[in-house]
């Protein structure tokens, strides 16, 4: 019997190798000061930044969920490497942490060094827009666990916060007024939904026209990444919620103290089309519990601050803090 090869397994060591060299510069340009070493170690070290009393190390980890099997249909890979890192580091700002540094596990059946390499040059990219560096990852060529083309993708995030500002729940008061930041688009999920009625119900395509363009590029739209809005009105902000699966109705109440009701006005959602669309077909209650509805990281903020943050970002007025059962009411 002819000896065999981990090759003949399905994994290719040299491809995998070719791959590391082809995202070095890349991974390079996220680096900043506090980036010990370079890439090819056993882990990535970075130095913890000065200047904090009580400093407390956040994490944070995703995925991009079905939103994958979109890019793999498509080939368009290099943006969902942007959507695994904003739906980390948007966590990680919503607890006051300032992202550091950020790694990433890709895991396949067959690597495609190229495929990856533009999913690690989106990663990259979203580290550039989220002021973190990427400081390692991982690669898995599994046959036999992911067919040929498939992949998937996770996150984990790594920030630095002052102990004493991670109290928001303590922030939050009456009076107190209710901003929206705008998404992107249908960010990273929910994904499930949208394949099934696009494709599944309504038999569109991905070259389908939509609002003026391939429906695969609204549908690929990376998620917006916040931090550069949260670092420039920090000292304004209460409370922050990133509007993810769940929507502004499951996750606003987990910034809010009991006896603290958020009151949202539908109408002053800046909806985007494609969810104006989807609302044809879905019922309203599961578009607000499943889609984030044009709105992508919603601010608390006291009603004196509201002219200041709104100029110093696109944030715009959704509603206001009352008392009552902790919750959400969208009138």
């Amino acid at each position: 019997m002819d000896k065999v090869s981990y090759k003949d397994a399905g994994v290719d060591i040299d491809a995998g190798n070719s791959f590391v060299e082809a995202i070095k510069a890349d991974v390079k340009s996220t680096f900043d000061k506090n980036v010990i070493g370079g890439i090819g170690s056993f882990a990535g070290a970075y130095a913890l930044p000065t200047g904090y009393k009580e400093p407390v190390i956040l994490s944070a980890t995703d995925g991009v969920g079905t939103k994958l099997k979109l890019a793999i249909d498509s080939n368009r890979f290099d943006t969902v490497g942007i959507d695994l890192v904003a739906m980390c580091v948007n966590d990680l700002i919503c607890n006051f942490g300032t992202p550091m540094f950020f790694l990433d596990y890709y895991a396949t059946g067959h690597l495609v060094p190229q495929n990856a390499k533009d999913v690690v040059a989106g990663i990259a990219e979203g580290c550039r827009r989220s002021e973190c560096s990427l400081v390692g990852g991982e690669t898995a060529e599994m046959p036999g666990m992911y067919s040929d083309s498939d992949f998937d993708l996770a996150g984990f995030a790594v920030g630095i916060a002052e102990r004493s500002q991670m109290d928001t729940l303590a922030n939050v008061k009456e009076g107190q007024v209710i901003l929206a930041l705008p998404s992107s688009g249908v960010h990273s999920n929910g994904y499930s939904l949208v394949r099934k009625l696009f494709f599944d119900k309504l038999g569109m395509s991905l070259d389908t026209e939509f609002d003026g363009k391939p429906l695969i590029e609204t549908l690929l739209e990376p998620t917006r990444i916040y931090v550069k809005e949260f670092k420039a009105n920090r000292d304004k902000i209460k409370a922050l919620a990133h509007i993810t699966g769940g929507g502004i109705i499951e996750n606003l109440p987990r910034v809010l103290p009991d006896g603290m009701r958020a009151q949202i006005s539908k109408e002053s959602i800046k909806t985007l089309p494609i969810f104006e669309f989807m609302a044809q077909y879905v019922e309203e209650d599961e578009m607000f519990r499943t889609f984030n509805m044009g709105v992508g990281m919603v601010l608390v903020v006291d009603s004196k601050d509201v002219k200041d943050v709104c100029e110093n970002s696109d944030a715009y007025v959704i509603g206001a803090m009352v008392q009552g059962e902790k919750g959400v009411d969208l009138i």
